[in-house]
């Protein structure tokens, strides 16, 4: 009896261990000829934290989008980070919101490494606090974007966003004058790691 017992359990647990394995090696099989259609939509972010060293760092940045075609998308961004050093003490808050456009203009194995540019315009706040002064910045931003979504399910993406081709960020703080900036990458090709962000996407 407990000889077939052994056995029972022994078959039980193959087969639990290989329907496991299928069910993993199907969702990365429906990961190939993805394709996206009119009124997909998707959620996307990133999560950075960084602590211990000079200065500690927590930042959020989700997105909602939402495709009119199988190549261009619209959406919602939001961004949230704050940044802390003890010594000397400051302290700066960031917050903003904005809106983007997404066109996805290469696909490469099997459709599962999509590649896009965006182009993004968002207006932010950043409040800022020292031992000699407190000031609140408010800002706009503006800027050009190229990124990859790698899926490894039909419907979740690695994502990485290379670097910023192009940008504009106007600044206007309570307590100083405003500037204009712009910046364009002619050479992002050489240096493609340059501020990097990693993330993740969900398609529904």
């Amino acid at each position: 009896m407990k000889t077939k017992l052994s056995v029972i359990l022994a078959l039980f647990t193959f087969c639990f261990a290989n329907a496991q394995e299928d069910q993993a090696e199907a969702e990365m099989n429906s990961a190939k000829g993805v394709t996206f259609q009119q009124g997909d939509m998707f959620l996307e972010g990133s999560i950075k934290i960084s602590t211990g060293g000079e200065e500690d760092y927590y930042g959020f940045s989700p997105k909602f989008g939402y495709f009119l075609n199988d190549k261009f998308a619209v959406g919602a961004k939001l961004n949230y980070a704050s940044i802390k050093q003890e010594t000397p003490y400051e302290k700066t808050n960031v917050f903003g919101a904005g809106a983007f456009a997404r066109y996805y203009f290469l696909e490469l194995d099997k459709k599962r490494f999509k590649t896009y540019a965006e182009v993004g315009l968002g207006f932010g706040r950043n409040k800022y606090e020292s031992d000699l002064i407190n000031d609140t910045t408010n800002s706009v931003t503006a800027d050009v974007n190229v990124g990859l979504n790698y899926f490894i399910t039909k419907n979740v993406a690695v994502t990485f966003v290379l670097a910023n081709m192009l940008s504009y960020n106007s600044v206007a703080p309570e307590n100083g004058p405003s500037s204009d900036t712009f910046q364009l990458n002619i050479n992002l090709f050489e240096n493609i790691f340059d501020q990097p962000q990693f993330g993740l996407l969900y398609r529904f």
